[in-house]
């Protein structure tokens, strides 16, 4: 049956609609925010996925480009695969909701969220968010929901709440915030250096309005929700692990405090081995081949709760920290020779090498998507291959993970970047993860910052990143222990990654994974307060004694740029007849050139020579000739009253013979050559446009 829902959200109507379209999927919603139209679609199969130990869910968000009125540009004109904001979008979606399924749940859910139609002012993104919410929540699919998400803006030092395309565009903060009704349950942000108290303000405005949205979608359960289906627990066999844990929990309590991640993994394939043979020795093979997956479920978790009762109880981290001790730290710039800057940044078995390249402006990336960015000229690249991780995988590209960590590190430098009239240069980054063991992400993003400074990017500040874990009480989830600087065991066991990218004066990226049913203001505030202390350390102690500051001068191997203004009306004298002109001033110079719609042009050389010659060139080119103005020009002809001198951009004039020289001349030929550079004072333009020049006017002017 047909039913229309309607709210209010930041001023403007909120509507949820179910029951017209979709009708076979599990749960199906149409959001309506203004002119912005979402459709959600869940589903859920109704067996549990063999051979998995996870929960799979998938989340899809498609971007229609009939949404905003576009056809693709694809040669088959038709959406391909998801864009790098799709995708990031996809992960907003699935962080805050994949903690709410039950933990032993393994059937399949797929989440589709497709874009319908696209109002700028109204954000797509939060009406999926919300959208996938509501569907879940009314849907047969076991969800402990509900959820609701909002972006955040700061405009004039105002908090604003689904910021407007006129109100982001002057924006010092694009924050999105998901939350239950007791919680936060995601964060991800980009900020222009927000100190850590508006940051939390701006959280806080955001979850009064969560609250509300959270109580919109209840009612709406309430009244239409279908019960929720039974389904085949996964939960861990209560009497293999009680055995496992009575006879092995001792020696796991010491596998684990190996401060070598190989070590440590070797410990837990040893033991995992050793239980397995307790096991066929005590009940034989066919039981233990039986009991098989409930032994690896059994040393997971006995793994995980010798982990959390060490850092709970004893305060203790499994590679000997202390609670808020940072790994050991290393950097170096300037690592490869022919680039045009490098870094190599180290933190305890994490390393990540970030390699800076300075391009052209046309060299910006191109985007299309259903939103008004159409273009970047700053672009962060990050890849994990498998050997980071000491595992054999082929690589296949770059996969969501990739994705949302580039993206993050990119977040996190983008409001320190010079600006494109200061420096205009396309800017790409590529971090290269060579060794893994937790934070590599903002691992990334020190290393770009050193790269950029050793590139001779006159960044504004320098920005590190540090992420935060968690580990909460079983009885008491306001009871619990926060890291710093966490490894890849106290991600995987803890309860959160809570990632900060910022200067010495404020953040400027944040990422929050949580794996509980969400987060406390008191937590968040300890986080920025943790990831603030541990940054200011980074930036003064580690990278500052490396490079303190962007090197005074681009690399050799960058190519050097010369910009000058140009009138409109000129740009087609300087690109000549399909091409032809700006195709001779290249050929001739072995130079690059970009112009703009505005009449600005960016002329990029390695060799220091080419550059100025390609300028003096184009300047010839769209020069005005003025009467009374002196100009460099060569003879171009001879005929017996005089000699034609080009004076560039199209132009010729005429030396008349008596013009010459203020000594008598019998022949032009006795004084001037074709090929001849001149110098020459333009005495009038005629009605006709006729340039008429002198040689003698500069003689006079000489002698006296």
């Amino acid at each position: 049956m047909f039913k229309t829902y309607e709210t209010e959200l930041a001023g403007r109507k909120l509507t949820i609609e179910t029951g017209k379209i979709a009708e076979l999927a599990n749960g199906s919603v149409v959001v309506r925010y203004g002119d912005t139209v979402v459709m959600v679609n869940v589903t859920a199969a109704k067996e549990p996925k063999e051979g998995v130990d996870f929960f799979p869910l998938s989340v899809d968000y498609e971007e229609k480009l009939y949404a905003v009125g576009k056809i693709p540009g694809s040669f088959m004109k038709r959406e391909g695969k998801p864009a790098d904001k799709a995708i990031l979008t996809s992960r907003a979606i699935d962080r805050p909701l994949r903690p709410l399924f039950p933990k032993d749940f393994r059937n399949d859910v797929c989440v589709v969220a497709t874009v319908l139609s696209v109002e700028q002012d109204n954000s797509p993104e939060v009406c999926a968010m919300i959208g996938a919410s509501a569907a879940l929540s009314i849907s047969d699919i076991p969800f402990g929901g509900p959820t609701a998400a909002v972006n955040v803006g700061y405009v004039n030092d105002e908090i604003i709440i689904n910021p407007t395309v006129e109100q982001r565009e002057k924006s010092r903060l694009t924050l999105t915030v998901a939350g239950t009704q007791e919680k936060i349950t995601m964060i991800e942000a980009g900020a222009d250096e927000i100190p850590n108290d508006t940051m939390l303000e701006a959280i806080k405005k955001a979850h009064i309005e969560i609250k509300k949205i959270c109580d919109f979608i209840t009612e709406i359960k309430n009244d239409i929700g279908k019960p929720k289906f039974e389904y085949q627990s996964f939960a861990t066999d209560p009497e293999v692990y009680a055995e496992v844990e009575a006879n092995f929990k001792d020696r796991m309590y010491q596998d684990v405090q190996a401060v070598d991640k190989e070590i440590r993994d070797a410990n837990i394939e040893k033991i995992t081995e050793d239980i397995t043979n307790y096991y066929i020795e005590k009940y034989g093979e066919e039981v233990a081949e039986e009991k098989k997956q409930a032994i690896a479920d059994s040393v997971h978790d006995l793994e995980k709760k010798c982990v959390r009762e060490m850092i709970f109880v004893e305060h203790k981290r499994p590679d000997g920290r202390k609670l808020d001790e940072i790994r050991p730290l290393s950097c170096e710039v300037g690592i490869l020779p022919r680039v045009h800057g490098s870094a190599l940044f180290t933190r305890g078995q994490t390393q990540v090498m970030s390699v800076a390249t300075l391009g052209m402006k046309s060299e910006e990336q191109m985007l299309d998507g259903v939103d008004e960015e159409t273009s970047k000229r700053y672009i962060h690249h990050y890849n994990f291959p498998s050997y980071s991780v000491g595992e054999a995988r082929p690589s296949r590209g770059p996969g969501r993970r990739e994705i949302g960590h580039g993206a993050l590190a990119e977040k996190a430098l983008v409001p320190v970047l010079p600006s494109e009239e200061e420096f205009p240069y396309t800017i790409r980054v590529v971090s290269e993860v060579l060794s893994s063991n937790g934070s590599t992400s903002q691992a990334s993003i020190c290393g770009s910052t050193l790269a950029l400074m050793d590139a001779g990017v006159p960044i504004k500040k320098p920005v590190a990143g540090i992420s935060t874990g968690l580990v909460t009480s079983k009885d008491n989830p306001n009871d619990y222990i926060m890291l710093t600087d966490i490894q890849g065991i106290e991600d995987f066991f803890g309860d959160m990654d809570f990632k900060v990218g910022g200067t010495k004066d404020g953040i400027t990226a944040i990422q929050v994974d949580i794996k509980i049913d969400g987060l406390t203001y008191d937590i968040i505030k300890e986080a920025f307060e943790r990831t603030k202390v541990a940054r200011d350390y980074i930036l003064d102690n580690i990278m500052a004694p490396v490079i303190d500051k962007p090197r005074a001068d681009i690399s050799k191997y960058a190519p050097r740029i010369l910009t000058l203004n140009i009138p409109v009306d000129k740009i087609k004298d300087v690109i000549g007849p399909g091409g032809k002109m700006i195709n001779k001033i290249i050929d001739a110079t072995g130079v690059k050139i970009d112009i703009e719609e505005d009449g600005r042009v960016c002329i990029y050389s390695v060799e220091g020579q080419d550059g100025p010659k390609a300028l003096k060139m184009i300047e010839e080119i769209t020069r005005e000739i003025e009467p009374g103005k002196i100009y460099d020009g060569k003879v171009s002809r001879i005929v017996s009253f005089g000699a034609f001198v080009d004076l560039g951009a199209g132009k010729e004039g005429l030396l008349h013979i008596s013009k010459i020289s203020s000594k008598r001349v019998e022949k032009v030929e006795d004084v001037l050559a074709i090929g001849d550079e001149v110098t020459v004072k333009v005495t009038d333009i005629d009605n006709q446009g006729r340039i008429n020049l002198s040689m003698k006017d500069l003689e006079v002017h000489e002698e006296e």
